[in-house]
């Protein structure tokens, strides 16, 4: 009996392991499925669907946000941030992450922009990067991934 627990831990973990080992690739297409939802449906009606926790773009780890260009979140589907403005918030590395992902969609209409974030399971700071892509007149969505 205790090899068929042993078994089943190691499964589990495996498990969660498994759940944070996304790929640049599944991000970006992760966003752009958002992008091309926000293009049929029109902004708002997107920026609703992001917000909704168990919505069609929150797959566990794998979920797009919304900010608009001011830093204002304008939608989260995991954290109670929608209304807050983060343009200032800084990691602990010192980046302006909210700023840097505007500065990059203004610049070049989408982009990665990378950052360090605590790790869900470990709780350390960890690098991470973000794939965001402009959405309508003066929002962004976009999606990250841990790079260890």
């Amino acid at each position: 009996m205790s090899k068929l627990i042993r078994l089943g831990m190691t499964l589990l973990l495996c498990g969660t392991t498994y759940a944070f080992a996304l790929t640049a690739d599944e991000v970006k297409a992760h966003v752009m499925e958002g992008k091309a939802y926000c293009d049929k449906v029109g902004v708002a009606k997107c920026v609703e669907e992001i917000g909704k926790t168990g919505g069609m773009f929150d797959k566990g780890e794998l979920y797009i946000w919304a900010n608009d260009f001011d830093g204002i979140i304008t939608a989260h589907p995991k954290k109670p941030l929608k209304g807050k403005n983060l343009y200032r918030y800084k990691d602990k590395a010192g980046n302006q992450l909210f700023k840097n992902f505007i500065d990059k969609v203004k610049a070049d209409g989408e982009g990665w922009v990378d950052y360090v974030w605590a790790h869900p399971t470990t709780k350390k700071q960890t690098p991470k990067s973000s794939f965001v892509i402009g959405i309508g007149e003066n929002k962004l969505i976009g999606a990250g991934y841990y790079k260890e």
